[in-house]
């Protein structure tokens, strides 16, 4: 091991002392008694999934350093909302690293674009676009080995009935899937809410997304689950987890209102950590949320609000 190696240890199993010493965000009081100081590095139950550079205040800028404290950290995977606008060279030098450790590399944008009508239209240079986006979707997940595409449907159309705009996606989604399919790669279809954030969005709401992905009948078409945006939208989250479950392929988090770190907000993510265990869920939990405080001292927050999450008895 080298001298840096052995330094950036000693960073992180700091790290990891001082966030049980510290009051905890959910109140005034310490972790319970029964949590034992090795459990601050201990992997988590679940893939919670920083994104690459959040904990840049004790990681600092470089990619693998990033990676590397994460998994310090007891976190099992990561994801990169921008992976496919790095460099080929970032990409390879991610992917060899997450491998390395055994880590997972969660959803990557693919296609997102809220200012334009596409999947809901039936015209051909539509189709076209988007299989050609597809296409450099493949090749992403030939360098990098990730295993979910993340698909926004994009603007509804306010000049077409909305029943024609669902059938519309649904068969541009399975000319999507032509591609998806044989490379291994999996659409997950983000409903986004309409309330706050993104107005004007086709998709919305995770019983909508869930009649998608039957009605398209391919296994590579399910769902990400942002449990901030279907807290808006919708609520009721662990049941609409539970009758959508068959579809939903990855998560995204985030506590509202403020889109930050769980114990910020009004959702009991222990309870919904617990039900997602129980399901022996195996897929991976991106942490897609801001910071609450800023400086290291908001960073340990941030693991050790995951920390009471994922403190839940099984």
């Amino acid at each position: 091991m080298d001298h840096s190696r052995r330094d950036f240890l000693k960073k992180a199993t700091a790290t990891g002392a001082a966030i049980l010493a510290a009051p905890t965000v959910f109140g005034t009081g310490a972790f319970p008694k029964k949590q034992k100081a090795a459990d601050a590095t201990a992997p988590f139950k679940l893939k919670y999934a920083p994104s690459i550079g959040m904990f840049h205040e004790h990681a600092g800028n470089d990619i693998i350093d990033n990676i590397k404290f994460c998994y310090d950290m007891g976190f099992r995977a990561m994801f990169d909302n921008g992976l496919m606008g790095r460099p080929v060279d970032d990409q390879v030098k991610i992917a060899n690293e997450m491998h390395r450790l055994g880590m997972e590399l969660g959803p990557f944008v693919l296609y997102a674009d809220f200012a334009v009508t596409s999947f809901v239209l039936n015209k051909p240079e539509i189709r076209e676009m988007l299989v050609n986006k597809m296409k450099e979707g493949v090749e992403v997940a030939k360098r990098t080995g990730v295993k979910w595409a993340l698909v926004v449907p994009g603007r509804y159309d306010e000049k077409l009935h909305r029943d024609f705009q669902t059938a519309n996606v649904i068969d541009n989604l399975r000319y999507c899937c032509d591609v998806m399919e044989p490379a291994g790669l999996t659409i997950v279809l983000e409903p986004l809410n309409t309330l706050h954030d993104h107005q004007g969005l086709f998709l919305n709401g995770i019983p909508q997304a869930y009649a998608i992905c039957r009605a398209v009948n391919r296994p590579v078409c399910k769902i990400v689950d942002d449990i901030y945006h279907q807290q808006i939208t919708e609520g009721n989250l662990i049941p609409n987890i539970e009758a959508a479950w068959s579809e939903i392929a990855a998560f995204h988090l985030g506590d509202t209102p403020g889109r930050n770190e769980p114990g910020t907000g009004e959702i009991n993510f222990k309870n919904v950590f617990k039900y997602i265990y129980s399901r022996k869920y195996e897929g991976v939990l991106c942490m897609e949320h801001g910071i609450s405080m800023k400086g290291k001292e908001g960073e340990e927050r941030v693991i050790q609000a995951y920390r009471e999450c994922d403190s839940y008895e099984v």
